[in-house]
């Protein structure tokens, strides 16, 4: 029997907008993370990204987005000079302008006195910090972030956040899957999610309000209230938990 991994799920990001996906392993994060980056059709349903249908015009979307993978995805025998050029190649960036926008990414990554050394002797933060540049060299609207800052030390999470929050002020969309709530903290809006399916979604106040009832709540405390407190392998599922909030009149979602 197929297994839905994401099913009837509606969301809607603004322009601009900080959004945080939430779920626990196996919710179906990555697989709505890889459906709208066209690296996975849906089987059913429409989805768009920059005004893009994700299967009739993929070409189209992954020209509009940026994307950090949650596994590192460069080159590590090659220089980080060489993995942005192969970059600029392949979304054709024309070669007049390829050099400087090559160095405007070393620059803005802080990489300009390595961008000559192979990519294997490079921390895990320069290398989050070259994925970054490598994501946005092409300048696209949208960004999407999956896990980006796992086994990052707290100095290197810092640096990427400060690099995001300048994107932000330049208008960039960025799509945050993380399981850091303190990261979610600062997103504009969060959704969680859990067994393919939406259970809430909203600014992370409101979140709180609408699934606890209290203003003092963390979101830790809400998402452990959806999703379960139990090891996955044990009874409790967080269907079960949905089920019995909303026999307590919760309202999950706005």
């Amino acid at each position: 029997m197929g297994v839905a991994a994401v099913n009837e799920m509606s969301l809607r990001v603004g322009s601009g907008e900080l959004f945080g996906l939430l779920g626990p392993n196996g919710a179906g994060k990555t697989t709505l993370h890889r459906m709208l980056t066209t690296t996975l059709f849906p089987t059913a349903g429409t989805a768009r990204v920059a005004g893009c249908d994700v299967v009739r015009e993929a070409p189209q979307v992954r020209d509009r987005i940026g994307v950090v993978f949650q596994e590192p995805a460069l080159d590590d025998r090659l220089t980080a000079r060489q993995n942005l050029e192969l970059h600029a190649v392949l979304y054709r960036i024309h070669p007049h302008w390829l050099p400087s926008r090559v160095r405007e990414a070393l620059a803005w990554a802080e990489l300009a006195g390595d961008a000559d050394r192979p990519v294997r002797t490079f921390s895990g933060g320069m290398k989050r910090r070259l994925e970054l540049a490598r994501a946005l060299l092409h300048r696209p609207p949208v960004l999407f972030l999956d896990e980006p800052t796992a086994g990052l030390d707290p100095q290197g999470r810092r640096r990427l956040w400060d690099q995001v929050t300048r994107l932000r002020e330049g208008g960039v969309t960025v799509f945050l899957s993380t399981q850091n709530m303190a990261e979610a903290e600062g997103c504009d809006r969060v959704a969680i999610i859990d067994h393919g399916s939406l259970l809430a979604v909203g600014s992370p106040a409101e979140v709180k309000v609408l699934v606890t009832q209290r203003s003092d709540a963390t979101l830790e405390e809400v998402f452990l209230e959806l999703t379960g407190r139990g090891l996955r392998d044990e009874e409790a599922t967080a269907r079960d938990h949905l089920l019995g909030f909303a026999r307590r009149g919760g309202e999950l979602t706005r």
